[in-house]
């Protein structure tokens, strides 16, 4: 993961969603951890996806709605890392997963400074 913050939300947003697939990769294949990771991924590649819809924007309600649907995911990522990793004790390396829990929250609140 990048120490740099990057300010282009767009490349941010990809490597989110980057690293959580990086995360993830390292796991263990339980039960639990691929359908927690199959969440993950797919709600930490939304938040990019839908950022990406809301600067196509089709007006200013379009561009709100994607906005919110992003920050929704992010909440979302943050809730699935969380689960990791607490259920993923033996899991080296917890600061990256603090990292990617902090990143989520980060975009949450970026997001929403961006709506309001």
């Amino acid at each position: 993961m990048n120490n740099d913050k990057t300010y282009n939300l767009e490349e941010r947003t990809f490597e989110f969603a980057r690293d959580c697939r990086l995360f993830v990769s390292k796991l263990n294949k339980t039960i639990s951890n691929i359908e927690d990771t199959k969440q993950l991924v797919k709600s930490s590649g939304s938040v990019g996806a839908n950022y990406i819809e809301a600067n196509e924007k089709l007006g200013d309600k379009d561009f709100k709605f994607r906005l919110k649907i992003a920050r929704k995911e992010a909440k979302e990522s943050r809730y699935w890392l969380r689960l990791l990793k607490e259920t993923n004790v033996k899991v080296k390396n917890k600061e990256n997963i603090d990292k990617l829990i902090d990143e989520a929250e980060e975009l949450r609140k970026i997001l929403s400074a961006i709506i309001y």
